[in-house]
């Protein structure tokens, strides 16, 4: 048994594991509920700008209050052409830790995000070509994006969770949040730093989101040999059971169940 294969089975590792599948279902599941809670009403009530905006604020704004919380921005973005009367839309809300279009040191209290839906405007964003509309509009599960720099909603580092909403099988948009990698760095460091080992999270495609080493900034491609190719597999495979073998330079790569995320040790 090798250091690394000894420290995988660790508790530390585990609990690292854990920690991260926690931190994500946890916002996914708040994310679920929405949705269904945004198709009942929608459904029981086909809605209008301005009614569809009262139904996402009433439901993303108790979560953007929390203390403490990883969830610094939140809403529903409409499919163009869903709404009647708005054909692109974003209903999204910004929390009091947000700080888009702060001073260095300003607050603001949670507040409407000011968004451009008139196409011919030069700060027009068609936003179905963002990554965080294209994947889960092609593969109809939930997506994490990110670490990214979020020019559109925080300025900042982030991670954002969207989730496809569907009516008679129609996609009418999407419902999503936002998190400061910060934050949930700050959640996710302590268990990393505790396994004795290089230690990194990272997304399907191989970005880093947090690491116990100061080299992998969050954002970062981790570049290990094998290791994009091993991401892709689980991708693509229909196993529940992700394998845990070593890559060509005896890193390993342990599954965060629940999540798109995995744990790489390396020596």
């Amino acid at each position: 048994m090798t250091e690394l294969t000894r420290l995988a089975r660790d508790a530390p590792a585990a609990a690292c594991i854990t920690a991260v599948s926690e931190v994500f279902t946890a916002i996914l599941g708040r994310v679920s509920a929405w949705r269904d809670e945004l198709l009942v009403a929608v459904e029981a009530h086909p809605p209008t700008r301005i009614t569809l905006d009262a139904l996402v604020e009433s439901l993303v704004l108790p979560a953007l209050s929390e203390r403490p919380t990883a969830i610094i921005g939140a809403g529903f973005v409409a499919t163009p052409g869903y709404l009647p009367d708005s054909y692109w839309h974003l209903a999204w809300w910004l929390g009091e830790q947000n700080t888009l279009r702060l001073e260095p040191g300003a607050t603001a209290p949670t507040r409407r995000l000011a968004t451009v839906t008139d196409p011919t405007s030069d700060q027009f964003r068609d936003y179905t070509n963002l990554e965080w509309w294209r994947v889960p509009e092609r593969t109809g599960s939930p997506h994490i994006t990110g670490p990214y720099v979020d020019y559109l909603c925080t300025d900042d580092y982030t991670l954002t969770v969207t989730m496809p909403v569907y009516s008679s099988a129609a996609l009418i948009g999407m419902v999503g949040v936002d998190s400061y990698v910060k934050n949930i760095e700050s959640l996710l460091l302590p268990h990393l730093y505790g396994i004795g080992c290089a230690a990194t999270v990272v997304n399907a495609t191989g970005r880093v989101v947090a690491s116990s080493d100061p080299h992998r900034a969050p954002g970062s491609i981790l570049r290990i040999a094998g290791l994009s190719e091993q991401l892709h597999s689980w991708s693509a495979s229909t196993n529940s059971e992700a394998p845990h073998s070593p890559l060509p330079g005896g890193e390993l790569v342990l599954e965060c169940p629940g999540t798109s995320l995995a744990l790489v040790l390396e020596n």
